[in-house]
């Protein structure tokens, strides 16, 4: 059965971190730092605004000689979000990340920001299910499972 992104949120230690639109580029990116993440969300309350990542600075504050003391997240955030739901599974997160050539896809139940999940959490979530089929295998051939 397909691990839903319930279940990897279930398993996640790090929470959802966020800014809000208003904060400044270095604001966000101090918070990507201590943290050590690729991506804020970009939120008004519990409102889900936008997403700012390392992408975005490296293109639009870098690349466009733009001061990220001076810049506030709004101006250069990804508003335009595609999102997931809990009851989706990783191998849906890992084609939409495919397809639409992006990195970290927020998951709202009900409206409510509830986790995020990045290409990272897909990939380690593939190869522990990859592990788990690769033991299962190893004992049948040992004679170790029962029939």
């Amino acid at each position: 059965m397909p691990l839903t992104i319930r279940q990897l949120l279930n398993h996640k230690t790090s929470g959802i971190y966020a800014v809000r639109p208003d904060a400044s580029v270095l604001e966000a990116l101090e918070a990507m730092a201590r943290e050590d993440i690729s991506s804020v969300l970009v939120m008004e309350g519990d409102a889900l605004k936008g997403i700012f990542t390392e992408r975005d600075y490296a293109r639009k504050v870098i690349l466009r000689g733009r001061n990220s003391r001076d810049t506030v997240v709004r101006e250069l955030m990804t508003s335009e979000l595609i999102t997931m739901t809990p009851e989706q599974t990783i191998d849906d997160c890992m084609a939409v990340m495919t397809e639409k050539h992006i990195r970290h896809l927020p998951v709202l139940e009900n409206g409510k920001v509830i986790g995020l999940v990045s290409i990272g959490d897909v990939v380690k979530s593939i190869i522990a299910g990859h592990e788990e089929t690769i033991q299962q295998l190893a004992g049948y051939i040992a004679g170790d499972l029962k029939t």
